[in-house]
């Protein structure tokens, strides 16, 4: 391995799918990145660099992109960015129980094989906390058909969720930013995948009780 491959920053690319400014999906995706970033700092000595992308500002290019077929030279840098970085974070805000049309229109456009094993962190926001299970109804199985490699922990900010610090019975959304963030991390520097479909568990994988896992779910 050369020294310069070495000492290559680790990059961590977020996507923003948020149309309001200030976004809370945006703020979300900014602390998704600085919990992976401070997690990678601290743990190997490579720089790590941390882009955010705001898909508002590309909207007219991906509505342009998917008509004619050619990217602007910005929609293709922010697509080469995706592709190419070493962790990725996904955020949209809930719309009719989905991810945002813009959110899905900005995937549509990367190759199916391009995201195949990169590690994923998925993430939501909305009103309410009733529309938490969007991440694993359909971001989810949006990221396993793109193969990539979605860490196990997600994150749904509902509004009450900003400023609190969960109970006894709940992490609270700061919790849970370190949690996945920490997964992206520990994904991004070669530890164990902990997610994925096709994963056939091993002798010395931990099964989740199906009780926890709908824990998790609410939590996510």
């Amino acid at each position: 391995m050369s020294t310069a491959f070495a000492t290559e920053p680790l990059r961590i690319v977020a996507v923003s799918a948020g149309l309001s400014r200030p976004s809370s999906t945006r703020l979300l995706a900014e602390r998704l990145a600085g919990a992976a970033r401070e997690r990678l700092t601290a743990e190997q000595d490579r720089t790590v660099e941390v882009r955010v992308i705001d898909l508002r500002d590309l909207a007219v290019d991906i509505a342009n992109h998917l008509v004619t077929g050619f990217p602007p030279s910005t929609l293709d840098e922010a697509i080469k960015e995706v592709t190419e970085a070493d962790g990725l974070i996904a955020v949209s805000p809930v719309f009719t129980a989905s991810y945002s049309g813009l959110f899905k229109s900005f995937f549509d456009l990367i190759d199916n094989t391009a995201l195949t094993g990169k590690p994923v962190v998925i993430a939501a926001t909305g009103g309410t906390a009733r529309h938490s299970l969007v991440l694993e109804h359909a971001m989810r199985p949006l990221f396993a058909y793109l193969r990539a490699t979605v860490v196990p922990t997600s994150v749904y900010a509902a509004s009450e969720d900003w400023g609190s610090s969960g109970d006894e019975y709940t992490d609270g959304l700061p919790s849970r930013i370190r949690r996945a963030g920490g997964e992206l991390a520990t994904m991004i520097t070669g530890g164990r995948a902990a997610s994925g479909a096709s994963r056939v568990l091993g002798l010395d994988d931990e099964v989740v009780p199906f009780e926890q896992q709908l824990a998790d779910l609410r939590l996510g």
